[in-house]
């Protein structure tokens, strides 16, 4: 009552991994699972009451897990989705990079872990975006996707110039840094990072982080390395 809390939907074919899911996340008080469905359902329980965060099982159905992660960014734009997964592999990081999935992660993760990635999605981060740094393979592919999509005028038309703090910005969260890491660094508030950060992706025609540093390195304007 004293806190807002996160509200979130779990999706899975298991029974017994949602059951996990509401035990690990027990302990924090401003968490709250206010949902549970199968990956299949057709008829998604978000209509109802949109939650802040989703966590997705991709295991029992890879394929409907990644595209009930598009079908939920379609309904709802804000929500942040995290895909938990027993075998983690490049080429599921690579889809859900393209499905615009916040956090890939595996499920030998705690549930304190599991909770504090929660509390970071739902402010608008994107954890996932740090794997770019450890896989290039997958960075590599992310740049060659855009450089295919580049091919379009209009996209090419809307890239505005960055401006110099905007640039170094760009460079932390190429790196992985969060909001608040990058606002410690620059030692300016949070708040004028997401400013910043909402104006990098606007610039840069971009939907999510992880593109916004994709298009940006095919520019030319960052470097990854």
């Amino acid at each position: 009552m004293n806190k807002q809390q996160i509200k979130v939907c779990t999706f899975s074919q298991q029974p017994l991994f949602q059951e996990g899911i509401l035990h690990a996340l027990s302990s924090a008080d401003d968490v709250q699972v206010i949902g549970q469905a199968k990956v299949t359902d057709k008829a998604l329980i978000i209509e109802v009451m949109p939650p802040d965060v989703v966590i997705v099982d991709i295991d029992a159905s890879p394929d409907s897990s990644l595209s009930l992660a598009h079908r939920l960014k379609q309904c709802l734009p804000s929500v942040g989705i995290i895909m938990l997964t027993s075998s983690p592999s490049d080429d599921q990081l690579f889809q859900a990079l393209e499905n615009q999935v916040a956090a890939y992660l595996s499920k030998e993760i705690s549930g304190d872990c599991l909770a504090d990635i929660i509390r970071r999605v739902a402010g608008g981060e994107y954890p996932i975006n740090e794997s770019l740094s450890t896989h290039p393979e997958v960075a590599g592919k992310m740049l060659r996707q855009f450089q295919e999509l580049s091919g379009k005028t209009e996209v090419e038309t809307l890239i505005s110039p960055l401006t110099a703090r905007e640039t170094e910005i760009l460079n932390y969260v190429a790196q992985g840094y969060s909001n608040k890491q990058i606002a410690a660094e620059l030692t300016i508030s949070e708040q004028t990072i997401k400013n910043h950060v909402a104006s990098i992706m606007v610039k840069l025609n971009a939907n999510a982080r992880t593109q916004a540093v994709v298009i940006a390195v095919q520019k030319g304007l960052i470097s990854i390395d």
